[in-house]
């Protein structure tokens, strides 16, 4: 099986669209690579596959190898040089993982500071990542797939996707808990161990299902749906690592105000009410945009005010066709920086927020603490 070098599986779920789950993944990736894993990610969102852009590998093609496909490479396992001074906004100060109140004018709160930048080099850990869009013609192919064929390549995936040693295999899926998911979970609850992966004699360890992280966001009519995402982990047999609550506040860059734009506080709840852990609130940061969109590092403090039209880094946006009629962004705008997106991560306000999440991910799946919510389901 391909995913016999995997040593953990992680599946990233929600029963609610536009959550920004694939944004979860990839950070939750790049969090995991900063802390030595060798890490991959599976996008099987056939119809909408994101994982590609947020990565700034949209080019690359998948090459053929004997027995299967080889996922793309993101970045070697390397050693990074010393981070960027970077002072963060008053979020990660105030946003903190257990959910607290951020509704409060930020006057008084002492802006955090980049903990990579302590001068020393950083080992991380590969990543590599496999999707439909890699396979596609242009971004703009539409995937008009009927269920059969949706889980016949999924199937494929599982099966031929011949990964490297991966600590870590992050699978993100489509929103629902319909064809793609119940293809995934048999094939993976048949072909992987459900405990602890352990060693006999010195042989390899299967690979290990090490459960789910359920993405959310605050407001009410999310919850609700990603209920069933809950539910469908009791009924197949799916452990819970743990749930994050996405776009969970957003502190102001110019006057340093936060808002709960979408409520806040309904993923706690819901963990709470389920008996799950809650991994933490995530707020929303225009910088992580910037980043994955135009390969431009985080930048805090210099921000424009006024001028429509503008961006953040004070750039005047406008968009253009290409030849096949897909709007892109002018070409001052998709010059990228150099340098590999994990290290302008570090300069992320988002960057602690998901070391601690990252943290609670590992330590779970160490422990065998992740909770079977069978017990819940009617």
């Amino acid at each position: 099986m391909s995913l016999d070098n995997v040593k953990n599986i992680v599946l990233i779920l929600s029963g609610k669209g536009g959550v920004g789950k694939s944004s979860i993944t990839t950070q939750l990736a790049l969090s995991l690579s900063l802390a030595g894993h060798s890490v991959g990610i599976l996008d099987i969102d056939l119809t909408g596959p994101s994982i590609p852009r947020l990565l700034g590998i949209e080019a690359s093609k998948v090459k053929q190898a004997p027995g299967g496909w080889l996922p793309v490479e993101v970045h070697p396992s390397q050693i990074l040089p010393p981070a960027l001074p970077t002072t963060y906004p008053p979020t990660i100060s105030t946003t903190a993982t257990n959910g607290a109140n951020t509704n409060e004018e930020l006057s008084d709160v002492t802006p955090s500071t980049n903990r990579h930048a302590d001068h020393q080099p950083t080992q991380i850990g590969s990543l590599h990542a496999m999707s439909l869009a890699f396979l596609l013609a242009s971004r703009s192919s539409a995937i008009v797939w009927r269920g059969p064929k949706k889980t016949a390549m999924v199937r494929q995936f599982l099966t031929s996707v011949l990964w490297g040693p991966t600590d870590y295999l992050l699978i993100d899926t489509p929103p629902g808990t319909s064809d793609e998911h119940i293809s995934l979970v048999e094939t993976l609850l048949k072909d992987v161990t459900a405990p602890l992966p352990s060693t006999t004699n010195g042989a390899s360890p299967r690979p290990h299902l090490a459960g789910a992280v359920i993405v959310t966001t605050p407001q009410a009519v999310a919850i609700s749906d990603v209920r069933k995402e809950l539910n469908f982990c009791g009924k197949t047999g799916v452990r819970v690592l743990g749930v994050v609550e996405n776009m969970s506040g957003y502190v102001c860059e110019c006057c340093g105000v936060a808002t709960n734009l979408f409520s806040k506080g309904g993923g706690e709840v819901m963990a709470r009410e389920f008996g799950v852990g809650f991994l933490g609130g995530v707020p929303l940061d225009s910088q992580w945009g910037v980043l994955v969109e135009e390969g431009v590092r985080p930048k805090y403090g210099d921000v424009v005010k006024d001028g429509a039209g503008e961006n953040a880094n004070g750039s005047i946006a406008s968009n253009e066709e290409d030849d096949e009629g897909e709007v892109e962004t002018n070409p001052s705008q998709r010059e990228r920086e150099e340098g590999l997106l994990v290290d302008k991560y570090r300069s992320c306000s988002l960057c602690p927020v998901f070391e601690k999440i990252a943290k609670q991910v590992v330590d779970t799946i160490q422990d065998g603490t992740a909770v079977s919510v069978g017990q819940l389901v009617s």
